[in-house]
Order: C-alpha cells, then sequence, then structure tokens
C-alpha cells in the first residue's frame, strides 16, 4: 500500500507514480529469493485510486514496478483537495506481488 501526491501541478499521472514507487519502497520483496524464483517471472498486479482515472498514463505507472510481468489499472479514488489556491491530488494503490508456481504432492 502507499500515498502520493501532486501539490500543485493536478497531474495524476505524477501523483500515481508516485504512489506506486512508495508502496513498493517501502517494502523489501525477498519471497522470490528465498525460493529461488527469478524476478523476471514476479507478477506485479498495480491498482491505483485517483479522481481522474482516465487522465492516469499507465505505462508510466508500470514503469515504476522495476521487474517482473507488471499490469496496471486506474480506478475511481484518492482525493483532491484546494489547498492555497492550488488543487492538490492525492492517489492510493495496492500493489500485489505474486509468482504463478505448481505445488508437488
Amino acid at each position: 500500500m502507499g500515498m502520493g501526491t501532486d501539490l500543485k501541478g493536478h497531474n495524476h499521472t505524477k501523483a500515481a507514480a508516485r504512489v506506486v514507487h512508495d508502496a513498493l519502497h517501502r517494502n523489501f520483496l525477498v519471497a522470490g529469493m528465498a525460493f529461488d524464483l527469478p524476478l523476471d517471472a514476479m507478477i506485479v498486479d498495480i491498482r491505483v485510486g485517483v479522481t481522474d482515472p482516465d487522465a492516469v498514463d499507465l505505462d508510466v505507472v508500470k514503469a515504476e514496478a522495476p521487474v517482473g510481468v507488471v499490469s496496471a489499472e486506474a480506478v475511481k479514488g484518492g482525493l483532491e483537495v484546494n489547498m492555497m489556491g492550488h488543487k492538490t491530488l492525492i492517489a492510493n494503490a495496492i500493489v500485489t506481488v505474486s509468482y504463478n508456481v505448481e505445488m508437488q504432492s
């Protein structure tokens, strides 16, 4: 989970990219390394909540994930507030990391 903002620019993509960066850098993802799984096989699913989902460039958002097979979607959420004559955007995100592995019985 993370939070990202654009304080004065009213740029939904910037806020969305910042929230993904925040979410990924709050966590150290070691599950793959612990089980000797390749980083390029990591599945990274990103869901970003912003007030105007259509204004988000999802390629920019996906570029925040340095490894893996990345998917992203923007949904209605976040917050937009007026502060000192500027619109401030606050975005929230959930980033889910997984691997597709088969269990041997």
